[in-house]
């Protein structure tokens, strides 16, 4: 008989999950200092981002800075008909 698997079926808690998992939270960190772990989580997450901006934002520095030090390619001037001294005998 051939073994078939089967996907978990693990999704988004719902209402009884969320329920469980907020009871199990006060119970382990009390229900006073729930709002002092959510507000040094948020904190916690603004500092990620602003450090990934400042990283982000440096990294397009020095690839502007990159592409402006590299040598730009000038063009050959080479003189044009109307250019050529006229001191030479026809």
């Amino acid at each position: 008989m051939p073994l078939e698997l089967l996907p978990l079926q693990i999704g988004v808690p719902g209402g009884m999950e969320l329920a469980v998992i907020l009871l199990i939270a006060v119970l382990l960190f009390g229900a006073n200092k729930i709002p002092k772990l959510a507000r040094s989580t948020g904190q916690a997450m603004g500092e990620f981002q602003r450090g990934r901006t400042e990283i982000e934002n440096e990294l397009e520095e020095m690839k502007d800075t990159a592409s402006l030090d590299e040598d730009p390619v000038e063009p050959t001037s080479e003189p044009s008909s109307s250019d050529e001294s006229t001191d030479e005998p026809k």
